[in-house]
């Protein structure tokens, strides 16, 4: 019996729950979530992952002996590649916010509908890449190539609300409907002498909807590296269900990581490193093999020691700062 129609199931069923719980329930009135309450969400999310991750490997194991480790691994691996790589997202998210002068009480509606976006901008990349490495077997090689180039882009420091100036899609936009700079900051559009007109707050929901969609051009191919071993329905469920849940929980880690973005100032070595890895895995992965495991260690590690030492220097920052006469 193939247990992957029950595991997809299950995975539509929490999804749709946790999204309406979050919108439906808990978050019906514009307001900015506390740190608490965007902790709380951020747990519930990373639990809901690990318990569907446990899930998986139950039911694969009792399905397969013996398989239901390298599925886990996979998809561990591909969660945490997508939730450190969405932390530039975070970045640039709270730059967008600060453009726009989007107040914090109506950013949460923002994310939300950008990340319902993202959802099915994800799934399209996502059946794309996937129909891609099952038919072109040199396409690791182009894939490759992008994280690696990826990797050299984000070492550039680049003043991202300058860019916002010339922004494309807010040049776009601007031509093919009117802005009411002036407009309450709670609607998407409003009639001005019977004419539609967009307001910041849906200006500033397609710039960060196209941003997302960059951005999953980089971590789609990421998680793609660590499925060269499986079948392609078994390469399709790590990469979306993996990816699905990590940027799900993306909006709540937004409000907890908000305040103190400046303080993660390594966290972009950190994803350069990430991403130049698993460049290097897909350009070698015919010639050499890297356990998953060994994958998982390193995205870990490198995620983990850019977190730490981001704080101590900013910490050793603020108490000589304290101490200075």
């Amino acid at each position: 019996m193939n247990v992957q129609p029950a595991l997809w199931g299950i995975f539509a069923v929490l999804v749709i729950i946790a999204l309406a719980l979050d919108l439906g329930v808990f978050h019906k009135k514009a307001h900015q979530p506390s740190f608490k309450e965007a902790l709380i969400w951020t747990l519930v999310w990373v639990a809901l992952s690990l318990a569907f991750a446990g899930l998986t490997y139950f039911l694969t194991e009792q399905q397969k002996p013996g398989s239901g480790e390298q599925l886990l691994l996979a998809f561990i691996t591909g969660y945490l590649i997508e939730k450190s790589l969405s932390l530039d997202n975070i970045f640039v998210m709270a730059v967008v916010f600060r453009y726009f002068k989007i107040p914090p009480k109506y950013q949460h509606t923002v994310l939300y509908w950008g990340i319902l976006g993202a959802v099915i901008f994800r799934a399209i990349v996502i059946i794309a890449g996937t129909a891609i490495f099952a038919k072109i077997t040199w396409a690791h090689y182009i894939f490759g190539i992008i994280l690696l180039y990826s990797a050299y882009k984000m070492l550039a420091e680049v003043d991202e609300e300058d860019d916002l100036e010339n922004n494309l899609v807010v040049r776009w936009v601007k031509k093919l409907m009117p802005l009411a700079l002036d407009a309450s900051p709670e609607k998407f559009v409003v009639v001005r002498q019977g004419i539609l007109h967009m307001t910041p707050l849906l200006l500033c929901l397609l710039v960060i909807e196209v941003t997302d969609v960059m951005f999953a051009l980089d971590s789609v191919p990421a998680i793609f590296s660590i499925t060269t071993n499986f079948s392609t329905a078994d390469t399709f469920f790590i990469v979306f269900t993996s990816n699905i849940f990590a940027i799900l929980g993306l909006r709540a880690l937004y409000f907890v990581l908000a305040a103190g973005l400046d303080k993660f100032r390594y966290l972009k070595a950190a994803l350069v490193l990430i991403l130049s890895f698993v460049g290097v895995k897909l350009l070698v992965q015919h010639h050499y093999e890297i356990p998953i495991w060994l994958s998982l260690t390193i995205i870990l590690t490198s995620l983990t020691g850019g977190v730490i030492l981001s704080l101590l220097i900013s910490n050793k920052e603020e108490k000589a700062s304290v101490e200075r006469p």
